[in-house]
């Protein structure tokens, strides 16, 4: 198999010109994950189709274009507007109801209230296909308050760590992103920080990057 995606925890092989294999170093919650994203499909939720899946490895569809933070590499001047992409995709995610037999964080506390969160949604996770965005890696996903779901997506473009020009654009992506986002991340801000310390994928740079932003935060350390 040709390898062609390596994360920080999971590696993408190429099957063919229309499946890849997506295999995860350290096993995990594969089913799980595959049965959510079959869920997500059969609601309309822009996600690869899944072919097959085993206790580490998901195929799925392959898909044709760059990731969003690709194609911010070589157009930044469209961060705005990718920003806002980015947060139509997670308020049309947080119109569905979570299923019953999804793991629970960050809970709203009032019944039914609960929808499905992705909880690592950037511009790495969403490729640009010629069909439209499409979201990706589904493996932290969980059921809970919308709320939180956007206050992740902010520590974790909060802690990127990149040049000066690039924080910059960073800062407007975070500015389109809030615009076409549908809640408030502001409550569960200071939860998602915390959170976000606790990622073992988390780099050094980034941990620093997240502290000195925690500060800012009410209720942050």
């Amino acid at each position: 198999m040709e390898l062609i995606g390596r994360g920080r925890d999971a590696d993408v092989f190429a099957l063919d010109g229309s499946r890849v294999l997506r295999r995860y170093r350290d096993g995990g919650p594969v089913r799980e994950e595959a049965r959510l994203m079959a869920y997500l499909a059969a609601r309309g939720c822009p996600v690869p189709r899944v072919h097959d899946v085993t206790d580490t490895d998901i195929v799925m569809d392959r898909l044709t274009g760059p990731t969003m933070a690709q194609d911010l590499g070589r157009r930044p001047w469209l961060a705005h507007a990718h920003g806002r992409t980015l947060g139509r995709l997670q308020s049309a995610l947080h119109r569905v109801p979570a299923p019953g037999w999804l793991p629970r964080r960050f809970p709203t506390g009032r019944e039914g209230a609960d929808r499905v969160l992705h909880l690592d949604l950037h511009p790495e996770n969403v490729v640009l296909t010629p069909g439209g965005p499409v979201l990706i890696d589904w493996r932290t996903a969980a059921a809970g308050d919308p709320a939180a779901d956007a206050a992740l997506t902010v520590a974790i473009l909060r802690g990127v760590v990149l040049g000066r020009m690039q924080r910059a654009g960073v800062r407007v992506l975070l500015r389109g992103f809030l615009n076409d986002c549908a809640v408030d991340p502001a409550p569960r801000l200071a939860e998602a920080v915390a959170a976000r310390f606790t990622n073992p994928n988390l780099l050094p740079q980034e941990a620093e990057r997240l502290r000195r932003f925690s500060r800012r935060v009410p209720g942050g350390n």
